[in-house]
């Protein structure tokens, strides 16, 4: 559904074809078209003039993901920020607080080959719309199935994946850590594995004294759910074996999503699935690849210190004084739709001392700040290596087609950049086939006798040594190679020595009249990834809001009505929908779409608080809490 149509959306009217400058105002979107040669003696002016006034680390390479690749991501484009002394890139967007919750427990978030949930009997999808994010593991699920197992979906919100599952538990929205340590205090009751625990973590006599205070009826409170349901499941899980659990970035996105991660990573330790094929968790693969980052970006060539600037603080950021950014490089992202706190991003955004360039395929709503606006390469026009969240397979992309216009690739725009200011640094004007050689020159790569050749012909080549991969078979990648239950690590950074509940900030507190705003994935796009085109719009449809039946009818709101969703932060207006989607206290819409959908131009991030999460500066889309009301268009 997603990306059928990526030939038809990248031939769309709407691509952008050459470089343009700004002529009207910040936001009003007006460009005209000016050479490359224009543009980039414009940029190398600019940036040389920031240098010499304020220092490199004024300026900031605000890198998005993009396709995930490491040649036109976030990889090999920062040699050149690197030379040129720019601002640390903080990349806290995504699914940086569940990394860092498990780093304190089980040291990695890789912690089986998602293949190999066709061997579990249980299968937990905690946080993950499998059906909508993550398609391409739902056949091993259903092979599992037919073999007996049991699925599992727990959500606040009943989408298609919860449909089709066995089971669904439908908690409070930022509960999840209380509903973990709930079904551990079950599991410790109703049979661990002692033998995995005696050999294979540490902390455990602690951590199960501090599960007394998480019984199954307490634990009901808090998540307002049955302590049956609690119970039958810490009981599936204490007896099922193998048990397999998907952690989706929902779950992580408010206030201690991190410690949400930390706990939930617990429940494999205590019934032995991290030693079983078919068991364990998984959150994503990506620490499998082991590739040659440090190659590829040339860190090295940095001199002196600079400033970290975070990816999800983009308004603060940019609003500090002592910050003093003075250009901003947006690639592979669309702040003014992802980022949080809308109204500040586009506060900012508006200053007139800010040059920002925005690099990118289409005119999305960051461009119409933008000073000069660069159109860039899709997939199917440029080289690229991919890793993936959710597989153990290295993908090469060979270009298919010639860039339209004068689309450029991010390498070859860089290597452009570095020439139109006089860098002389050969790093800096690597090929591609170079720059895929420094990536690849990692001993697991290197060993097993894949280059760049070897990954070309092939195509897509599977990491080498994970035929029955297992990352936790000998060892943990903790310190001390066990699974902490207790971490003196995680204490000294303010975590506490166990894994808790904390409560989110807003989500969970159930103020009377207002709905905790979760925005998981469109089914349409990927993230704002090809949601402006119209095309595409017409797919999607309108904006949607879903609320439970009982919380319409309580409240007045009427199904297919025009409805305000707002906050003191701001609002955005959307089609109201009442479903069974949503449970009691919660409210439903999509993440992604354009502000250019929406009828008052402000899109869902405009509620969200740019706070951040308890670990890693993630951020906190899902700890939101709203009003809803019959829209009343202004005069």
């Amino acid at each position: 559904m997603k990306v059928n149509p990526y030939l038809e959306f990248s031939n769309d009217p709407s691509r952008l074809l050459h470089p343009m400058k700004r002529v009207g105002l910040k936001g009003s979107a007006q460009f005209e078209r000016i050479s490359w040669d224009e543009a980039l003696t414009t940029m190398a002016t600019k940036l040389s003039g920031i240098i010499a006034q304020h220092g490199g680390d004024s300026i900031w390479p605000f890198d998005g993901t993009g396709t995930v690749g490491y040649l036109q991501g976030c990889g090999a484009p920062h040699r050149f920020w690197n030379a040129i002394g720019a601002a640390r890139h903080h990349t806290s967007i995504c699914s940086i607080s569940g990394h860092l919750g498990m780093s304190y427990s089980s040291g990695s978030a890789a912690g089986m080959d998602p293949e190999d949930i066709v061997h579990s009997k249980l299968i937990v999808l905690w946080g993950s719309n499998t059906l909508t994010s993550n398609q391409h593991l739902w056949p091993f699920i259903e092979q599992a199935r037919a073999l007996g197992a049991y699925v599992v979906a727990i959500d606040p919100v009943r989408h298609r994946t919860a449909e089709r599952s066995d089971q669904h538990i439908a908690p409070r929205v930022g509960t999840d850590a209380a509903l973990a340590l709930g079904l551990c205090h079950v599991i410790a009751n109703d049979g661990v594995d002692s033998h995995f625990l005696a050999d294979r973590t540490s902390g455990w006599a602690a951590f199960e004294d501090s599960l007394v205070d998480y019984s199954p009826s307490r634990v009901a409170e808090i998540c307002d759910i049955p302590a049956k349901v609690i119970v039958d499941l810490g009981r599936r899980m204490a007896t099922t074996q193998p048990m397999a659990i998907k952690l989706g970035q929902g779950m992580q996105r408010h206030r201690h999503g991190g410690q949400t991660a930390r706990v939930i990573s617990c429940l494999p330790a205590l019934t032995g699935d991290y030693g079983r094929r078919g068991g364990g968790l998984v959150y994503s693969t990506s620490d499998a690849y082991m590739l040659n980052g440090y190659k590829l970006s040339r860190p090295d060539l940095r001199t002196g210190e600079r400033q970290t600037l975070v990816m999800t603080r983009l308004g603060r950021e940019l609003q500090r004084a002592d910050a003093n950014v003075k250009a901003l490089f947006v690639m592979g992202a669309n702040p003014m739709v992802s980022n949080p706190d809308q109204r500040l991003v586009r506060e900012q955004l508006s200053r007139d001392d800010l040059f920002t360039v925005v690099f990118d395929a289409y005119q999305t709503d960051t461009a119409a700040y933008a000073d000069l606006l660069l159109p860039s390469t899709l997939q199917t026009e440029h080289t690229e290596i991919m890793e993936s969240f959710g597989h153990l397979y290295l993908n090469w992309n060979e270009p298919a087609v010639l860039p339209p216009g004068e689309c450029l690739s991010k390498t070859e725009f860089m290597r452009r950049l570095a020439a139109a200011m006089g860098l002389t640094e050969p790093a800096l004007f690597a090929t591609d086939l170079e720059l895929a050689a420094d990536l690849l020159d990692a001993p697991l790569w290197r060993e097993a006798g894949i280059g760049v050749a070897e990954l070309r012909a092939a195509g897509w080549l599977r990491i080498p040594g994970t035929e029955a991969y297992s990352p936790f078979a000998t060892r943990f990648a903790t310190a001390s190679g066990r699974f902490e239950f207790a971490s003196d690590r995680a204490e000294r950074d303010g975590h506490g020595r166990l894994p808790n509940f904390r409560p989110p900030s807003e989500a969970a507190n159930d103020e009377p009249g207002t709905f905790a705003l979760v925005s998981p994935a469109s089914h349409f796009y990927v993230n704002s990834v090809f949601a402006g085109i119209d095309r595409n719009i017409e797919r999607s449809g309108e904006p949607t809001v879903t609320v439970c039946e009982h919380d319409a009818t309580q409240q007045a709101l009427v199904h297919g009505e025009l409805v305000s969703v707002s906050n003191d932060r701001g609002s955005f207006v959307a089609r109201l929908e009442v479903g069974p989607a949503a449970r009691p206290g919660v409210a439903v819409t999509a993440k992604g779409a354009w502000t250019k959908v929406f009828s008052d131009g402000h899109s869902v991030n405009v509620t969200v608080a740019e706070r951040d999460s308890d670990m890693g500066s993630g951020a906190v889309y899902h700890d939101n809490r709203v009003r809803i009301s019959a829209y009343q268009p202004r005069n």
